[in-house]
């Protein structure tokens, strides 16, 4: 019989969390809500770093499926037209671009239902290619089978992107070519591949705040929950269904999620993704205060805006914050429940 693993190094245990316990958590003085995320980020990333990775749309439009946020899908008049997989080189040209831009990983998007194998080859050698300039390397190609997950494996995938969008309860307002339970078995397979996972969602799509909350929930009670959580904010794209039932999202509001996401999940980063275009240089600040650590450089993310590289720069250096080189994750532990709210004045 092997020895008993000494206390003191012993991984702590998984702890699941529960939606009332994150309502409450949620609910805190902003003030206190900030300190405690504020405590935890420092806890286990340096403050004054932000990752940055930049995302390249490597198949554009005429996507089967019918996600009602999606300027890509073939179901919505959106005006984004279908285009063909990128060539190998083309986007490798566009890798090269976003490292001098100082960007350390490289996502790349395709509007597929799940893709075929024959694609997988084409996608597979920009995997390498991407790696072979020493970027960490990110894809997000729709629901994958556990062989699918075995070749990106082996091209030397880093992270796979395949978000929840929303909660359980909601999902079904937003796609109905699919269900919750299919995005969660991505989920698994991916994990069970060894390939890192990156799961967040979309918030002001006409969701409540238990919504958002109960989405935060699914992802952090994951058996290990995703290394990056990306958190995005409804672009407003005219011809999808979301657009009838989209409330803006109050700035604030969103803060608090982002500090919540950085309470259940401790170890993960934190990415600011859509959306952040549309924030000013305070509610950013905001953000990262509450826990973010990452956001994605360039112009464009797939198919809408994002700030422009130098404006990312200008409000980094205002901040006195630097841009990161890629993090290791420190294992498959996640820190366990926070203390509960003590009420205000305690």
């Amino acid at each position: 019989m092997s020895a008993a693993i000494p206390a003191a190094t012993r991984p702590a245990p998984r702890v699941c969390w529960t939606e009332e316990e994150a309502r409450a958590i949620h609910g805190l003085p902003f003030p206190e809500l900030l300190f405690r995320a504020q405590t935890l980020h420092r806890r286990h990333f340096d403050p004054t770093e932000i990752e940055t990775a930049t995302l390249l749309s490597i198949k554009t439009g005429g996507c089967p499926e019918d996600c009602g946020y999606c300027s890509q899908s073939a179901h919505h008049k959106t005006g984004v037209a279908a285009s063909k997989l990128m060539d190998v080189d083309a986007v490798l040209a566009q890798a090269r671009r976003a490292r001098e831009g100082g960007a350390t990983r490289f996502c790349m998007g395709a509007a597929w239902r799940s893709p075929k194998d024959r694609d997988l080859d084409r996608v597979c050698a920009m995997i390498e290619g991407v790696k072979a300039l020493g970027m960490e390397t990110c894809v997000t190609l729709g629901m994958l089978t556990p062989l699918q997950v075995e070749r990106l494996g082996e091209a030397g995938l880093d992270y796979y992107n395949h978000n929840i969008d929303t909660s359980r309860a909601y999902y079904p307002e937003i796609v109905t070519t699919r269900t919750m339970d299919d995005r969660l078995e991505t989920l698994a397979h991916v994990r069970a591949g060894g390939i890192k996972v990156c799961c967040g969602g979309i918030v002001g799509m006409g969701e409540t705040v238990e919504d958002r909350i109960s989405m935060l929930v699914t992802l952090a009670n994951l058996d290990v929950p995703p290394e990056s959580v990306p958190i995005n904010m409804w672009n407003a794209i005219a011809g999808t269904p979301v657009m009838e039932k989209a409330e803006p999202t109050d700035a604030v509001a969103f803060v608090r999620l982002v500090a919540l996401a950085r309470i259940l999940m401790p170890e993960s980063v934190v990415r600011l993704s859509a959306g952040r275009h549309a924030m000013s240089d305070e509610m950013q600040a905001l953000c990262f205060l509450a826990g973010a650590n990452s956001i994605f450089t360039g112009d464009m993310l797939l198919t809408t805006g994002n700030p422009a590289r130098d404006r990312d720069a200008v409000l980094i250096a205002r901040l006195g914050m630097r841009t990161a080189a890629p993090r290791a994750p420190e294992g498959a532990c996640r820190g366990g429940r926070q203390p509960a709210p003590a009420a205000p004045g305690q």
